[in-house]
């Protein structure tokens, strides 16, 4: 499985992006699906995770009712709404994949990985 994460950028507080996970490989409909991020100077950090049905999404407390996961099984892309966005929100966001169904937060749990889009929120 290959994954391309795409649509970070540089936007003001309060703004909204939304980030694109496109997979390749037949198999994506079975995947459970993650988005982590990796703030400037920390470790990297569970943002959000969807089942391999879309039924089940699970968020980090911070960014709860903020952000949104979701998956779309026709072009195999998972993506991340992301409102009222601020700066501690600024980091470098990874797409995940992992071969069983269940939704974890846990990033040892993740089979493959994408390279990284950068976030950035100025205040």
């Amino acid at each position: 499985v290959q994954l391309q994460a795409s649509g970070g950028g540089l936007v003001q507080s309060g703004g909204s992006l939304r980030l694109s996970c496109a997979a390749s490989g037949r198999t994506f409909s079975s995947y459970a699906m993650g988005w982590f991020r990796q703030p400037p100077g920390k470790e990297r950090e569970f943002v959000a995770a969807i089942s391999w049905s879309g039924s089940s999404t699970y968020y980090a407390d911070s960014v709860k009712g903020r952000f949104t996961i979701s998956r779309d099984y026709a072009k195999n892309t998972v993506y991340l709404q992301m409102n009222s966005l601020k700066p501690e929100d600024t980091a470098v966001y990874y797409c995940a994949a992992r071969t069983t169904r269940g939704v974890v937060s846990t990033e040892a749990l993740y089979d493959y990985w994408g390279q990284g889009t950068q976030v950035t929120v100025s205040s």
